[in-house]
C-alpha cells in the first residue's frame, strides 16, 4: 500500500487508520519508509498509525540533539494527536523515545523500543569521513542488518547521500555524538510505561547486551528476541516484529 504523506507548516508526516495512536519513530539514518509493513499491518488491526520525519537536518546547528527532538515529537504528538500515544522507537528514535516519556509520562500509555539506543551503540567510527568511498557506505549499511540483502541500492544510495552532504554530514555525527553523550542508565527506572523491548540476536550496532540491560533496569518492560536478524527489526523481520508487537499491545490500549 502507498501511503499519503502530509504536509503542513511544521510537520511532515504519514497517517494511516483509525483507532489507538501508534507513533513510530526513525533512526538517525533512517526514513519514513523504514515502517511500510508495519503501517499496513497496524492501520488494518485497528490503530492510527503515524510516522513523522523527524528533523534531523532542519535545527539549527547548536539545537541540533536529541532533546530537541524529542521536545519536537512531544509538540507533533500535542498538536496532531491531542491524546496518550504508543512510540515505537528504532535505533536513535528509541532514544528519543525514552527522552519524551521521561519528560512526559501523560502523553506516552506505551513504550516500544526496537534496536534503541541510550546506553551505548557502534556507530560508523573514525572512519565515517570516507564520504565518497561507496562501497564502505554500503558495507556500513549492510552490517546493520543480519541480512546484507536487506541493504538495497536505494537503502545504499540515501545513506551516501546523507553523508556526501556537507551539512547533513556535520549534523549526523553531532547527533551520533549526542546520543553517546545523553547516556540514559540512570534514568532508566524512572520510565514509569509499559515498555516492550524487540531486539535482533545479531543486532551489531547496539547488541543485546543493551536489551538485557534496558530489560534489567526499566521497571515494567518485558524483552522478545528476534533470531536472524539485526539493527532494524521491523524492516528485517516485519512479520515477526509485527506479531510481537501486536501481541503485547492490543491488550494495553
Amino acid at each position: 500500500m502507498i501511503f499519503s504523506t502530509k504536509k503542513d507548516k511544521k510537520y511532515t508526516f504519514i497517517e494511516a487508520g483509525e483507532g489507538h495512536p501508534l507513533v513510530l519513530l526513525h533512526g538517525l539514518m533512517g526514513g519514513l519508509s523504514n515502517f511500510d509493513k508495519m503501517v499496513n499491518f497496524f492501520s488494518e488491526k485497528g490503530f492510527k498509525v503515524y510516522v513523522p520525519q523527524l528533523p534531523i537536518y532542519d535545527l539549527p546547528v547548536l539545537n541540533t540533539n536529541l532533546t530537541t527532538i524529542a521536545k519536537y515529537v512531544i509538540k507533533f504528538i500535542e498538536s496532531e494527536i491531542g491524546k496518550p500515544v504508543t512510540i515505537v522507537g528504532n535505533s536513535m528514535g528509541g532514544h528519543v523515545g525514552l527522552i519524551l516519556t521521561l519528560a512526559r509520562p501523560d502523553l506516552v500509555k506505551n513504550l516500544v523500543l526496537t534496536g534503541s539506543s541510550g546506553l551505548y551503540e557502534r556507530a560508523f567510527g573514525d572512519s565515517f569521513p570516507r564520504k565518497n568511498d561507496r562501497s564502505y557506505i554500503r558495507k556500513k549499511a549492510e552490517e546493520v542488518f543480519y541480512d546484507p540483502a536487506v541493504a538495497t541500492e536505494a537503502l545504499v544510495d540515501e545513506v551516501f547521500s546523507v553523508v556526501n552532504d556537507r551539512m547533513k554530514g556535520i549534523k549526523t555525527v553531532m547527533l551520533a555524538r549526542s546520543a553517546i553523550k545523553h547516556n540514559m542508565l540512570n534514568d532508566l527506572p524512572k520510565i514509569v510505561r509499559p515498555t516492550c523491548l524487540i531486539w535482533g540476536k545479531q543486532d551489531n550496532v547496539t547488541p543485546p547486551e543493551v536489551a538485557i540491560d534496558m530489560h534489567k533496569f526499566i521497571p515494567n518492560s518485558d524483552l522478545f528476541w528476534i533470531d536472524k536478524c539485526g539493527h532494524a527489526a521491523m524492516m528485517e523481520k516485519p512479520d515477526e516484529f509485527n506479531e510481537i508487537l501486536y501481541n503485547w499491545v492490543k491488550d494495553k490500549i
